[in-house]
């Protein structure tokens, strides 16, 4: 899978129109980020990924880059 399909499924699970994510978007510029989606990120990661991701994890993230990068080589580029 691709970062760009991963952010896709995010959106879907978060409820927000596609192309609403991308990978230099702060978190915070973000209004439907909270805690859920935080939840349905690691659900994801889980699922889509098989990389299991730590709140504290996310927590330590400020853009969408940096919270792909948690998930290491297990998406591709492009």
């Amino acid at each position: 899978m691709t970062r760009e399909a991963f952010l896709r499924e995010l959106e879907g699970q978060m409820e927000i129109p596609p192309g609403s994510l991308s990978e230099s978007r702060a978190l915070a510029d973000v209004a439907e980020w909270d805690s859920l989606a935080a939840v349905l990120f690691i659900a994801l990661a889980d699922e889509k990924a098989g990389v299991t991701v730590s709140g504290k994890q996310i927590a330590s993230t400020k853009t969408f880059d940096e919270l792909l990068s948690l998930l290491g080589d297990r998406l591709s580029a492009s």
